[in-house]
């Protein structure tokens, strides 16, 4: 592997493990490792590098490629969406969000299919949403609990930390499915809220949080998850304001 990238062969990556890649985007690292299940374990056996890891969670026999983020608030978080730039589309249908798109060394969406297994695998999981402004003002909000259930993929979770200090928005969209421009699940009946905003969501008439609609400029999100043995955490989740997206991630842990 001297002259390609973890982009050219990232099946190769798992084979020889200890061995550290570095991809064409950006230099970001990817890392083959032995079998561990998420980004919680792999920072507990030393592993504090952030980049792209392949975990095997139960429910996935193969494998899966993921960012793991060793350094907010403790490390170990698993990014399942971020947004940065407005470079990958998030204006998609059921399909695609369904399976995942996007680069995991830049903007995706991690897939409702694993996003459903991981949450429901052993133990717990927590949510937490990172949002920055384009004055690098910050704010984040945790939940207790996550989890993805069903065809239509639900959306749960609890426990709002209450010292969080990006509000509780979250929660209007607690329990409800999702929705594509080509499905549908919202309350509002002479609208898709999903075609009406440019992106999908847990919308129910029809948000007072959002992080995959149209990209606006300064703007970032970021989601990500974080997973112990009893505990699993989803960080860096982007909520819309005043009609925007900003830069933001969404980690599970």
């Amino acid at each position: 592997m001297n002259n390609v990238t973890g982009v050219d062969v990232p099946n190769n990556l798992v084979a020889d493990y200890g061995s550290v890649y570095f991809d064409g985007h950006g230099g970001t690292p990817e890392v083959s490792v032995a079998a561990y299940s998420d980004c919680q374990s792999l920072l507990k056996a030393g592993y504090s590098m952030s980049g792209i890891y392949t975990i095997f969670p139960a429910g996935f026999a193969d494998g899966l490629r993921v960012y793991c983020n060793m350094e907010t608030d403790g490390g170990g978080w698993l990014v399942i969406q971020r947004r940065q730039d407005g470079s990958v589309n998030f204006y998609r249908g059921w399909a695609d969000y369904r399976v995942g798109f996007g680069d995991l060394a830049g903007e995706f969406w991690l897939g409702n299919d694993n996003l459903r297994t991981l949450s429901n695998s052993t133990g717990s999981w927590d949510l937490r949403i990172d949002l920055e402004d384009w004055d690098g003002n910050t704010a984040w909000a945790e939940y207790g609990d996550f989890r993805i259930l069903g065809d239509d993929y639900s959306l749960s979770f609890d426990s709002y930390n209450a010292d969080s200090t990006a509000g509780d928005s979250p929660t209007f969209h607690n329990h409800w499915p999702f929705s594509t421009r080509d499905n549908d699940n919202d309350l509002v009946s002479i609208i898709n809220c999903a075609e009406d905003v440019h992106g999908a969501w847990w919308y129910v008439a029809c948000s007072q949080s959002n992080l995959n609609a149209a990209y606006k400029k300064r703007q970032r999100t970021n989601i990500v998850a974080k997973k112990e043995t009893t505990l699993v955490e989803n960080r860096r989740v982007g909520t819309l304001k005043d009609g925007g997206s900003t830069p933001a991630v969404t980690e599970l842990e």
